[in-house]
């Protein structure tokens, strides 16, 4: 049965990530048919959860049981749990099989085992943050999922991708890393923005909870502004009024702070500049 129709889906690991994916796609109608996680438990939590799906007692079995085999592990065990999996047997019998990782950071490289086999590789990546919470299958529509693979994978991951109303993203191969990199930037980066605001404030007696209440309406509202208006004309502050007295001031007191501060301020300043 061709990828496109319905490929039975396969997970090996059981976290976050693949429990959310794994009840995606059930839910889309795709036969999850088997899930292999270091912890048995896990395993058998998730297949228990779904129908007709089987807690598989190692990673080999997953194989067996599905065409195509998500592997959503952590990053440094992708290579060696692929390099334990064998191929050939099945496709030696007329099996079309693909092994996909879910990592944003790790080439395909680490797939080349499967692939000399002649299995199809590739990646799916979800721009999401999983919570864990049963909810995340409801709040993952609308994100995206950047997917690298050959061309007749790639519609098969692109139609799983909209089966989660998700919009598929493609980017060329070996470019992972400046991909993964960028997108710390509207993630770990905004919560580092946010934590350095957290610790000026705290010089004016202020506490966190003070500080994220006041400023986390303002960055929802940035967003909004961004979405409708683009970056350019959401900017706001004394950058897009082209106040350089008043920055020229900000920049001196956060000097007479010590530390990075200014420098970190400098730095933002000179991409709001560009931006502007």
């Amino acid at each position: 049965m061709p990828f496109s129709l319905a490929p039975r889906l396969g997970f090996i690991g059981a976290g976050r990530l693949a429990r959310c994916l794994a009840l995606g796609f059930a839910r889309a109608g795709y036969p999850v048919t088997a899930v292999a996680s270091r912890s048995g438990t896990a395993a058998r939590d998730l297949a228990a959860a779904l129908d007709a799906c089987r807690a598989a007692e190692d990673p080999q079995q997953v194989v067996e049981a599905a065409d195509i085999v998500f592997l959503a592990t952590p990053d440094d065990s992708i290579g060696t749990i692929a390099n334990t999996l064998q191929f050939d047997a099945a496709i030696a019998r007329g099996a079309r099989k693909a092994l996909v990782h879910c990592s944003g950071a790790t080439g395909l490289d680490v797939l080349t085992g499967a692939a000399a086999q002649g299995a199809l590789t590739g990646g799916f990546h979800p721009l999401f943050l999983f919570s864990g919470a049963a909810t995340d299958v409801e709040r993952i529509a609308g994100c995206s999922i950047t997917i690298e693979a050959g061309n007749e994978l790639a519609q098969a991951l692109k139609t799983l991708a909209r089966s989660l109303s998700c919009h598929p993203l493609e980017i060329p191969a070996g470019e992972r890393m400046l991909y993964h990199g960028a997108a710390h930037y509207a993630a770990s980066f905004a919560l580092c923005a946010l934590s350095e605001a957290v610790e000026l404030w705290r010089r004016l007696g202020l506490t966190e909870e003070d500080t994220l209440r006041a400023l986390l309406p303002m960055l929802t509202g940035t967003i909004e502004a961004a979405r409708e208006k683009g970056l350019a004309n959401a900017l706001a502050g004394p950058v897009s009024r082209g106040d350089a007295a008043l920055l020229q001031k900000q920049l001196i007191c956060f000097e007479a702070l010590g530390g990075d501060h200014a420098a970190l301020y400098g730095l933002l300043t000179r991409r709001a500049v560009a931006l502007a």
